[in-house]
């Protein structure tokens, strides 16, 4: 199939899916306890008071019309209003987003450089000292919870050793990413839940490969050094990219504790206090904007994978 016409399938199957989740979401938000009427009313509203809350949110609706009218909006750019503040819920999401960036893409970074270097040394040299080393070590990442390693980084950094601030506080006017003090513990916790399945992924890929024949016979014909090394990484790339491309997305539901646990004001942080306040369009624009930046990164992982596998490196008689 030709580049373009698989890209337009899974564009396709991606906008497929996150028509698909935007109703589950919708649904899950319906079966929240409780709802904004019982926010926003207080403890001591009458009922009547609460009904005729529901009425000018809308709350009093079928589910099903709503439904259609906020996906209709949702399509035009439109994500409605925050129930409690009357905020656009976009504006909200904009807000947010320089903020999850300034520590989504450190801990992204840093996954990347060490997945690629310690996985293909790792790879290359199953067996030995180091990859037994980096095994357990990656195992026990792979095993721990985020939200545990965020409390071990804040215990050691915070605590034992007070070098870095236990919370994200934010100066008024300033952006989060001018502050890298504050970036880091959140970074690196998020970084630290990710290496450990990604580096697994690339050192299973480039040890597969270098099994194979087609190494076997570059070494055959005098490739070495750091030529081979980058012959073999080359190939393992495209099945290691489609692993790798989970990995970063997985990182938007672990900022969800990360930004919790440090205080980070973004849209992980948004969308766990919309769920406490019961702000069903902030909870449903946040989770819709989540599931679209997932399916995007998934996406693009899948079509860099495809246009690497289209331009492989190989041995020399090879074709």
């Amino acid at each position: 199939m030709r580049l373009a016409g698989w890209l337009t399938m899974r564009v396709a199957a991606a906008a497929a899916t996150l028509i698909a989740l935007s109703a589950v979401v919708f649904w899950a938000t319906e079966e929240l306890p409780g709802d904004a009427v019982g926010t926003s009313a207080g403890p001591n509203a009458t009922d009547a008071e609460r009904a005729a809350i529901r009425v000018s949110l809308g709350l009093d609706r079928p589910a099903g019309e709503r439904y259609l009218e906020w996906i209709g909006q949702a399509m035009r750019g439109d994500l409605g209003e925050s129930l409690l503040t009357g905020r656009d819920v976009g504006e909200i999401i904009g807000d947010r987003l320089s903020t999850s960036a300034a520590v989504l893409l450190p801990a992204a970074v840093v996954i990347v450089v060490l997945a690629v270097g310690l996985g293909a040394a790792a790879g290359l040299r199953v067996g030995g000292r180091w990859d037994r080393a980096l095994s357990a070590i990656t195992l026990g990442l792979v095993g721990s919870s985020d939200f545990l390693l965020a409390t071990a980084l804040l215990v050691v950094f915070t605590a034992w050793w007070p070098v870095l601030p236990a919370v994200a506080l934010v100066p008024a006017g300033e952006e989060l990413w001018e502050h890298p003090d504050l970036v880091a513990l959140p970074a690196i916790a998020l970084a630290l839940g990710g290496f450990g399945a990604a580096m697994r992924l690339l050192r299973a890929s480039v040890a597969q490969t270098a099994d194979t024949g087609f190494a076997e016979f570059a070494r055959l014909n005098g490739i070495r050094g750091v030529r081979y090394v980058w012959m073999v990484v080359a190939n393992a790339a495209p099945s290691a990219l489609h692993g790798l491309s989970i990995v970063l997305a997985g990182l938007l539901g672990g900022s969800i504790v990360v930004e919790t646990l440090f205080n980070v004001p973004g849209i992980g942080f948004e969308l766990s206090q919309a769920v406490a306040e019961r702000d069903v369009p902030l909870v449903q624009g946040l989770s819709l904007t989540l599931g679209a930046a997932t399916l995007t990164i998934l996406l693009a992982g899948d079509l860099c994978a495809a246009m690497l596998g289209r331009h492989q490196a190989h041995p020399p008689g090879v074709a």
